[in-house]
């Protein structure tokens, strides 16, 4: 593909942080930028210096939390194995804890400046690289959709804001990306319940970004937009933002939901703007689920996935009322970004804050995206080819 020239123009008056956080588009993409770029980072560090609502809460919550203990310390697997229902977990978790506390501890360096959680992280990424050999059994693919998204936000940050990380350990994390993760969600699972596609799109965007492969990079977007699966934007919802999972349960709906949107914030840091695909096929997604989950009703229409797999002939009520806390991005993207009017996503904002995650997500939402100023970053599609 045509490398971009400019990918985004950074509107920000708050003070640059003191780490050196660099834009460089050289490679065609903006560093950092998987999940935060420079604006983003600079304007939560305000806030938490200020001690300001929702932050301060959702700070502390960080920094009680066990993964942001000095003390942790990571249990890799080489031959890593999670089964249907995490039957057998072989590592599985350890997986997915281990990613949830490297990305921690860089938002702990980020704001804090304490090298210890720079160093903590890298300890993470490097006890992982070095012992990784496979990953497989039922689940392969959805453990690392799920948690492939944060060893790679660490690693940006790391990168992009710390000189400690030596070259040989980036090179064998590298490796890892390369030669045993990608491999696996190369061909996402088309047939799969959408969350499964939803995962390994936002993990294999933020693979190609910290490897600065366009290649990779473009095939996720490509794949999100318009792929043949249940988990594309395409198919994951209809018109009136009814899901592939709707007649699942809300659980899985959600979750279907969160990687999407984390995978549209991954695009856009880099220019592409899955967001407004299908006349905001997302939004209307999250409102109808939210809407539904607050207790209101939702019209429904049969469904039938791609190659008939799932059936579904009215709305599950299992999880009805379970809110995930994954609902503050959209808000940031469509009411304060795009100044559209997102209700029932904004009252499930109030009901989840503050949005500190699990294991299966990109936690710490409500310290991140919250109530970012309208302009703080704009986004600007440069050389993008006709039809992206």
């Amino acid at each position: 593909m045509t490398r971009r020239t400019v990918c985004i123009v950074i509107l920000c008056c708050f003070g640059s942080a003191s780490m050196a956080i660099g834009g460089d588009c050289a490679t065609g993409f903006v560093h950092p930028g998987i999940s935060h770029n420079r604006a983003e980072l600079d304007f939560v560090k305000s806030k938490v210096s200020s001690g300001e609502q929702p932050w301060k809460q959702a700070w502390d919550e960080l920094r009680a939390s066990s993964y942001a203990s000095l003390s942790w310390t990571p249990k890799p697997v080489a031959d890593v194995e999670r089964g249907a229902y995490n039957r057998p977990d072989i590592g599985g978790t350890s997986f997915m804890r281990d990613a949830t506390a490297a990305y921690t501890h860089m938002l702990l360096w980020v704001f804090t400046e304490r090298e210890a959680h720079a160093a903590k992280a890298a300890s993470i990424l490097g006890a992982w690289s070095a012992t990784l050999e496979s990953v497989g059994n039922h689940d392969a693919r959805l453990l690392i959709g799920m948690g492939g998204i944060q060893f790679c936000n660490a690693a940006e940050l790391l990168k992009h804001t710390w000189s400690g990380w030596s070259q040989a350990s980036q090179e064998s994390f590298r490796a890892m990306l390369q030669n045993v993760l990608y491999p696996v969600i190369e061909d996402f699972y088309p047939t799969a319940n959408g969350n499964w596609d939803a995962s390994m799109i936002q993990t294999m965007m933020a693979m190609g970004i910290w490897l600065d492969d366009e290649a990779m990079f473009r095939r996720a977007v490509d794949y999100c937009r318009n792929g043949a699966g249940n988990g594309a934007i395409n198919h994951y919802f209809n018109a009136f933002g009814q899901c592939q999972e709707s007649g699942r349960d809300q659980n899985h709906t959600q979750m279907g939901l969160e990687y999407l949107v984390n995978s549209c914030e991954i695009a856009w840091k880099q220019g592409v703007d899955l967001y407004s695909a299908y006349d905001n096929r997302l939004a209307k997604g999250f409102e109808y689920t939210a809407q539904y989950n607050l207790g209101a009703d939702v019209p429904f229409e049969y469904y039938e996935s791609y190659r008939g797999r799932y059936r579904h002939k009215a709305i599950s009520a299992k999880g009805r009322g379970r809110l995930r806390p994954m609902y503050e991005k959209i808000v940031n993207h469509y009411r304060n970004r795009m100044g559209m009017e997102m209700p029932w996503s904004v009252k499930a904002v109030e009901k989840t804050r503050p949005e500190c995650g699990g294991v299966s997500s990109l936690p710490w939402s409500t310290l991140m995206y919250a109530d970012q100023p309208r302009g703080l970053v704009t986004l600007v599609k440069v050389n993008e080819k006709p039809g992206n």
